[in-house]
């Protein structure tokens, strides 16, 4: 009986070592080990780059809706810009977000700005003024059920506007 005592006391201390008191030296994997207050920051100086779109605005939005999708909504924006060529067309973020993240600011709006690149100066195309028939700008965005759980509004800045859609 005492061997048995002396065993489940001996197993008991050396679990109480590896368990609440982790820092102390009876746990064999922490061993007491402390972390030095000088540890070296793996950011680079100055920071992460955030690169923000350089897209000029749409000049001017024509009208945005939302279109109903199986998982989500599709946020479509048709835009017009003055002469034909427009392109690369984008609804970007208002500020800098990793990836890409849809994520609203405190207040519950979601800010996007509707980018799109003019034609090159001096080009066939930048002297043709565009059709507001023909020559729309078309972008669609969809947002799934969870990322809209957590927006309020949407805000759409484009150069002549800006639209705002609820949920």
């Amino acid at each position: 009986m005492t061997r048995l005592t002396l065993t489940l006391l001996i197993g008991a201390l050396a679990l109480t070592g590896c368990g609440r008191f982790g820092d102390s030296r009876w746990n064999p994997f922490g061993g007491g080990a402390r972390l030095s207050a000088n540890v070296p920051d793996i950011a680079p100086e100055g920071g992460y780059d955030q690169t923000a779109d350089l897209r000029p605005s749409v000049p001017q939005i024509l009208g945005a809706e939302w279109q109903p999708l199986p998982e989500g909504r599709l946020l479509v924006l048709r835009g017009f810009g003055p002469v034909k060529g427009y392109h690369s067309a984008a609804l970007v973020t208002a500020r800098a977000q990793p990836g890409d993240r849809l994520a609203p600011d405190a207040d519950g709006v979601l800010r996007l700005r509707f980018v799109a690149s003019p034609p090159p100066e001096g080009s066939p195309a930048a002297a043709l003024p565009a059709n507001p028939v023909t020559d729309t700008i078309t972008v669609a965005l969809p947002i799934s059920f969870v990322q809209l759980s957590r927006i309020a509004a949407i805000e759409i800045a484009g150069a002549d506007r800006t639209v705002t859609l609820r949920r």
